[in-house]
């Protein structure tokens, strides 16, 4: 729910079309000179005219010479030499003498030398007007951008543009003076021998370099004088080095750097020298070049699946804010995808929790800027792109397996008003013959907007409705929000009354306990990193279960909003509050909306955990839900931070009843596939303003295939379910509905892939064809798995879609009815009735009859659909056990079965067998692509029925065919 005034975001053109394909080479490893304020450094007087001459006139040569040769060799990857050290800080300023303005001449003259896409930010301060005084004391290059005469820039956060205050080659970064090899790798001693214009320098750091598996490589860069905050997340600890690493590391001593190539193709990934090191208390920079220009992930922001890396910088700090363009959204994901120039890819993770910038440039190169904590990064090699997301979901922990019905249908809006009317909506979909697995309410449930509580006037039959969904094998999911009302009678408020007594709640700098304001008035804030504040959350959750028998929770609000900036006592002044770098977030200061920076926790200051709050809460709910239920826990949340997969799924948050945010939430759902949370959507038919009949009937079409598929509006606005419309409207959302309850055989073993292995759920079409870069810019296309293609319409008045095929043989999913592209984009009829639904060559798919509920749709007999290649092969698989239980694949309490086509003979074959396959049945199969008409069809060796349609269909029912057993379907 929204906790601001309505908000327009930014006009920004979307386009899904991939970028121009001209090559960019990697830049040269090159050094480049450090900043340093008049203030901080200052700089030693000339002793003689005629010793400057001398000095200036050799450093022109070595320059001039230097220039030249970085000039033939600009477009060339890193040489396997180690760059030359750095020069020295140029001295202070002379008297005004023709020698010392020969001097400028020539530095200026060298920094013209460097192109602009390779300029790096050396004033990144936003709001700044940016002189060339105030650049050149830093020791920086100023050039105003081409396109504008004036000598000053303002700074804004988002699409700065290119720099005009950028970093020299000679300036100043770290020198590696010693390396060791360790059991893992490699450790050493970085040493800056001059400090930046940033305040605490930590001049003297260690890297550590470790192999940790053939396709992993993990680098720290700390302090080894001072233990500093690190992100309280379990990564996995290796005690034994990669023997056949996929990569090599070469390391650059002057500057240091890492320059990081694949093995097998020699591609450059990392080159860390192309912008110095910045590594001081609140100031933590590494650049490096990249591979090209096809960059993934870095959530949470709006915008297009492929990132633009036109001087794009992205913003890290979790805000609670409508989804807008070039603005930190709910949550913080410093990862990134990259596709490299021959398809191979890989991913970087930095494991870093403050507050960022990341700043892409078109040379190619991407820079990331944070503000506290150390950097820990990893590398994953793939080498293709699903690859990498399985490495990288290694790490963080790989999402849990959701429960059966969190993949139904979830109908939600915020203002219902009363139990009555929320039950009358159920009743009036069960009425209609719309399917429907789960009902929510948003806080006008609540007792004056208090957590564990709800209105016992309005809402006085609750318990009864919740009692009655149970009964139709429903289930009731309820919103809860962090802050907890601290204004409440002494002794009347169980919540409060409790986390005072059981000191559960974030403090502020003196060490009392914060107060903000949310929905309730002023409140308090659980501090999630304490592991009582878990113990006190169960307690409260459990109470509340005794009265309202709940069955999920969605938690809202948890980055954590606050309608206040800090507390109603203010923020203190000081350096956590107001850094000496500020990224660019909402508002431009880190406690705009939420909690005082200063506030402390268990673990850490706010400061180090804010955007880790939406973590803590979600794990803190899915092991509370656990303990009460005894089943898999089902917890949706705003905010996100990597491994949040394991607990939680997550929406988009709350976006309007517009077309081009009916675009938008495919990126979002591809990239949090990306990010290991694929339980994943966004609010169908959208959550603010009016919603309109059409584009609720194509978002419907859509959300079918979100992997969470929820229904969600504000309050005050008009009724947007499925029986708020006309009868045609209803009708084809109704379909829509029932085509998803029919593939539900294949999204939950879609899921079980993703929990086991780490596999996306909504996949992009590059994952599946990386070959082929026209599918590297697609967002308004994806597929489910490998299998099905989805094609939505996304523009209003249209009864057509165009859509790309890759190269291969698909499939009408509906029909039959093949598709043979070259690697193409088709225009396809979509009436507003349909949703283009393609089936891929190759493959063999699960599905069921569709009922009113996923309990009774789970037991209805299968029907397989097999998509036939050229050489008339297909495979698939069906995971299924009871669907609730937790660990069941842990457990071996499971069937698995697969299932393959060859040389017109079909096998299923029981893997792993469970008592639960033994209550479903097979009873009709079709297979896609037969080219002649069968003159006989067996099942397990017995005649059989079959027909067999023009269209190359062939269909055989009346089988009966039990799913625990192995059995043949051939023909002939």
């Amino acid at each position: 729910m929204v906790s601001y005034k309505r908000l327009n975001p930014e006009d920004v053109q979307f386009s899904s079309a991939v970028l121009s394909e001209e090559s960019r080479p990697v830049r040269e490893d090159v050094p480049v000179p450090e900043p340093e304020e008049a203030s901080l450094l200052p700089r030693g007087l000339s002793c003689s005219v005629t010793k400057g001459l001398l000095v200036i006139g050799c450093l022109l040569l070595l320059l001039c010479g230097g220039w030249l040769l970085g000039t033939m060799f600009w477009l060339h990857k890193p040489s396997n030499q180690q760059p030359h050290r750095p020069p020295p800080p140029s001295s202070a300023q002379t008297p005004d003498t023709g020698v010392n303005d020969t001097a400028s001449s020539s530095r200026r003259q060298a920094c013209s030398l460097i192109p602009e896409a390779w300029r790096f930010d050396c004033y990144p301060e936003r709001g700044v007007v940016v002189t060339r005084e105030l650049c050149e004391a830093r020791n920086c290059c100023f050039i105003p951008a081409s396109s504008s005469p004036s000598s000053s820039a303002i700074r804004t956060s988002g699409r700065n543009g290119v720099p005009w205050c950028f970093y020299p080659q000679d300036f100043p970064s770290y020198s590696l003076v010693s390396i060791n090899d360790t059991s893992l790798g490699q450790k050493g001693t970085l040493v800056r021998e001059v400090k930046t214009y940033y305040p605490a320098d930590i001049l003297t750091l260690e890297v550590e370099i470790r192999h940790e598996t053939d396709t992993r490589l993990r680098v720290r860069i700390t302090d080894p004088s001072k233990s500093r905050y690190e992100v309280p997340i379990s990564v996995p600890s290796v005690t034994k080095k990669a023997e056949s690493p996929d990569y090599i590391v070469e390391l650059s001593e002057h500057p240091f750097g890492l320059i990081v190539k694949r093995s097998s193709t020699g591609a450059l990934l990392l080159n860390t020298t192309v912008a110095p090191l910045f590594y001081a208390d609140q100031f933590l920079q590494l650049s490096t070049s990249l591979q090209s220009q096809f960059i993934y992930g870095l959530g949470e922001h709006r915008s297009t699946f492929l990132h633009d890396i036109h001087w794009n910088t992205l913003t890290m700090w979790a805000r609670d804010v409508p989804p807008m363009e070039e603005t930190n959204l709910y949550g913080a994901h410093p990862f990134y995808l990259a596709m490299e120039d021959d398809g191979n890819a890989h991913g970087f993770f930095l494991l870093n929790s403050n507050a960022m910038d990341v700043v892409l440039q078109p040379a190619p190169a991407l820079t990331w800027r944070a503000i506290g904590g150390i950097l820990d990064f990893y590398v994953f090699f793939g080498p293709d792109p699903a690859s990498v997301i399985e490495q990288y979901v290694e790490v963080i922990g790989y999402p849990a397996m959701p429960i059966y019905w969190a993949l139904g249908y979830h109908l939600c809006r915020w203002g219902y008003y009363t139990s009555n009317s929320t039950w009358e909506i159920v009743k009036s979909l069960r009425n209609y013959g719309i399917p429907q697995d789960v009902q929510w309410n948003d806080i006008d449930y609540m007792d004056k907007f208090l957590d564990f509580t709800f209105d016992s006037t309005n809402f006085a039959t609750l318990p009864d409705m919740v009692k009655d969904m149970h009964a139709h094998d429903q289930r009731y999911v309820m919103i809860l929000d962090p802050g907890i009302s601290s204004t409440q009678p002494e002794g009347s408020y169980w919540p409060y009354d409790e986390g005072l007594r059981r000191d559960v709640f974030i403090k502020d700098a003196e060490g009392k306990t914060l107060i903000g304001k949310v929905w309730p008035g002023l409140t308090a804030y659980p501090d999630f990193s304490n592991d009582e504040t878990h113990e006190w959350w169960y307690e409260n959750l459990q109470r509340f279960h005794e009265k309202v028998p709940f069955d999920g929770l969605w938690i809202d609000m948890n980055e954590p909003s606050n309608f206040l900036d800090g507390s109603t006592n203010g923020c203190p002044s000081n350096s956590l509050e107001n850094p000496p770098y500020t990224p660019g977030v909402l508002g431009g200061l880190l406690r705009a909306k939420t909690v005082c920076a200063t506030a402390q926790q268990k673990q850490s200051t706010h400061y180090n955990l804010h955007s880790l709050y939406g973590l803590m809460e979600a794990k803190a709910s899915a092991s509370a839900m656990k303990r009460i239920v005894a089943k898999r826990p089902f917890v949706i949340s705003r905010s996100t931070f990597p491994s949040q997969g394991m607990y939680s799924g997550h929406w988009l948050g709350d976006n309007r009843s517009q077309w081009k945010d009916l675009y938008t939430s495919i990126a979002g759902i591809l990239t949090f596939n990306l990010l290991g949370i694929p339980l994943v959507g966004a609010d169908i038919c959208g959550f603010s303003e009016e919603p309109h009949e059409e584009l609720c009937v194509r978002w419907t079409q859509l959300g079918a295939f979100y992997p969470f598929t929820r229904n969600h509006n504000a309050i005050d606005m008009k009724p947007q379910d499925p029986t708020a419309f006309s009868p045609l409207a209803r009708t084809a959302m109704k379909e829509a509905l029932l085509l998803r309850y029919s593939l539900y055989p294949v999204l939950y073993t879609l899921f079980h892939h993703a929990h086991v292995h780490g596999h996306t759920v909504a996949r992009p079409i590059m994952f599946e064809f990386p070959k082929d870069v026209r599918t590297y810019g697609i967002d308004k296309q994806f597929l489910w798995g490998k299998s099905l293609l989805v094609t939505p319409v996304l523009d209003p008045g249209v009864n057509y879609v165009n859509g790309y095929f890759p190269e291969g043989l698909w499939y009408d999913y509906y029909t039959g009815d093949s598709v043979r592209s070259k690697g193409e984009e088709l225009n396809l009829q979509a009436p507003l009735e349909n949703i283009n639904l393609h089936l891929r060559e190759g493959s063999v798919i699960p599905t069921q009859a569709p009922n009113l509920t996923l309990w009774v749709s789970s037991g209805q007999p299968l029907h397989l659909v097999s998509a036939l290649s050229d050489e008339g092969s297909a495979s698939g698989d069906l995971f299924w056990d009871d669907g609730e239980s937790i660990e069941t694949y842990e457990n071996d309490q499971y069937a698995y079965i697969v299932f393959n086509v060859a040389q017109k003979v079909m096998t299923s074959q029981v893997l792993h067998i469970n008592v639960e396959a033994t209550y479903i049945t097979v009873e009709t199969a079709s297979f896609y692509g037969v080219k002649q008409k069968p003159s006989q069809v067996l099942v397990n060796s017995q005649d059989a029925t079959f027909t067999y349609r023009a269209n190359q269909v062939l269909t055989v029912t009346d089988l009966g065919l039990n799913l625990s057993r192995n059995f043949t379907i051939s023909w002939m």
